[in-house]
């Protein structure tokens, strides 16, 4: 089973995002053709979207965080400028960095 590279966002931000069968997602299988719900794991900030769906609240850099609604994820992308390198999982809409305008 291939894992998705992490995934950075424009402003330093970054988060592991899964779909597949030993995954906290919905649908829990490999291969999906989309993923509604997927797990986040581990980010490296603080981020209050996310604590919702904590397995550890406590530690919101140290845990994971399951059946995180597709829609939260890219929430979460577009409020730290959009992925600069990484994959999300099928389903997923992929947020490319914003460009700035000087």
């Amino acid at each position: 089973m291939k894992l998705n590279e992490r995934i950075q966002c424009a402003d330093g931000f970054s988060m592991s995002v899964q779909g597949n069968e030993t995954a906290y997602c919905y649908p829990r299988t490999n291969n999906a053709e989309g993923y509604t719900q997927v797990e986040v794991g581990f980010p490296n900030m603080v981020e209050e979207l996310l604590l919702p769906y904590a397995e550890e609240p406590d530690k919101p850099r140290g845990t994971v965080y399951g059946y995180v609604p597709a829609q939260v994820i890219v929430n979460v992308i577009a409020k730290h400028r959009g992925v600069v390198s990484g994959e999300l999982p099928a389903g997923i809409t992929h947020l490319p960095r914003k460009k700035t305008t000087s």
